[in-house]
């Protein structure tokens, strides 16, 4: 392990702003759109979350890499994030079930980062301005040399990249004797999620993001389950197509966050690019059609319109999210078919929704 501490690293936003930093991981430079994230914790589940795929990661909590890094808490088999933001940089580490340090870890990964950031100016900045591209260099500290770099980066706003990150082939998860069996659409699923499906005794078999509805529905499942990913929903037509499909054959559906989106697309409902989204641990959302609460784990940059579905006849609104009324969920009227923006599988988070798996499988046994 080599101790970057003491070397000087620069952030520069698509806006010009610059901050001097120190560096953290990999030597190197870095691109992608610029997030934060509120959690106090799971900063590992965090890093190899497929839904992050191609953003650097702000974290508002203080102290990054206190608890080392294990295996166990990974939720795909990399890190998924395309570079990291945060205050305090803690190479050293107090967990006796870590398997080695945050830096161990970045250098293998070759994840590039930056550390001694006033994390709250930074978080202020992106809450008040919007969602917008950053680069990160320990290698290059030329301010205008990164801003002409940074300029040749894409915007978020239609990119797809779930191909960049799906399964490159299906594979099973759970127990094959299990009596509830469902195909898995894999457009950046997390682990915990397909844990979630085991606990409950459920088969999945889970396929990567262009398999067509035919291919998945040859295999018998008795449900259909669209994962979480990275990008935006509106470029991926391919997913929108066999959501569509699926709900043509009135077959039980079930969506989290990208899943979400592209049923609410497949039913002719918009979706848009958000401020600066939501990403944390602490989201307070209300069960309208249960009337309870609950506080959930979200990360999302793109919602959907909530005036497509005031004006639909297709789907109904099912969850609210109480600090900004965004839509957090909806179920297609007539159909076993349903969706959540937020994350029930809370890795990192709150257990507060994770009846929604419980939903799903009551559908599928009836």
């Amino acid at each position: 392990m080599t101790n970057y501490s003491k070397l000087p690293a620069i952030l520069v936003l698509e806006d010009g702003t610059v901050y001097q930093g120190k560096a953290a991981g990999k030597i190197g430079t870095t691109t992608g759109e610029i997030c934060f994230n509120t959690g106090t914790t799971g900063y590992q589940e965090i890093f190899t979350d497929p839904s992050y795929f191609g953003q650097i990661m702000v974290t508002t909590n203080a102290h990054i890499g206190n608890y080392g890094v294990t295996q166990n808490d990974t939720e795909s088999e990399k890190i998924q994030i395309a570079g990291l933001v945060c205050k305090n940089y803690n190479i050293n580490y107090s967990r006796k079930m870590a398997d080695t340090s945050i830096q161990n870890y970045f250098e293998e990964e070759n994840l590039v980062g930056i550390s001694d950031i006033d994390t709250r100016s930074l978080v202020r900045h992106i809450r008040d301005k919007g969602a917008m591209n950053a680069i990160i260099s320990s290698e290059t500290l030329d301010a205008e040399e990164l801003k002409a770099r940074l300029a040749s980066v894409p915007s978020m706003a239609g990119l797809e990249l779930s191909s960049k990150v799906t399964t490159a082939a299906p594979y099973f998860y759970g127990n094959e004797d299990a009596s509830v069996r469902i195909a898995v659409l894999d457009l950046g699923i997390k682990k915990n999620i397909l844990r979630n499906f085991d606990e409950r005794e459920v088969y999945a078999k889970v396929f990567p993001a262009r398999t067509t509805f035919s291919e998945m529905e040859a295999w018998g499942a008795q449900g259909y389950f669209i994962s979480n990913g990275p990008g935006d929903p509106s470029a991926m037509d391919y997913a929108i197509a066999t959501v569509k499909e699926i709900l043509a054959a009135d077959k039980p559906l079930f969506g989290i966050c990208l899943g979400h989106q592209i049923l609410a697309l497949a039913n002719d409902i918009r979706t848009q690019k958000m401020h600066n989204g939501h990403r944390g641990i602490n989201h307070p959302v209300k069960n309208i059609i249960a009337d309870r609460c609950e506080i959930t784990s979200q990360n999302h940059g793109f919602g959907v319109v909530a005036e497509d579905i005031q004006a639909s006849d297709k789907v109904e609104v099912t969850h609210i999210n109480l600090n900004d009324q965004s839509i957090e969920g909806i179920r297609v009227i007539g159909k076993d078919a349903f969706s959540v923006q937020y994350h029930p599988e809370s890795s990192p988070g709150p257990h507060d929704s994770r009846y929604l798996f419980d939903d799903f499988i009551a559908i599928l046994k009836k």
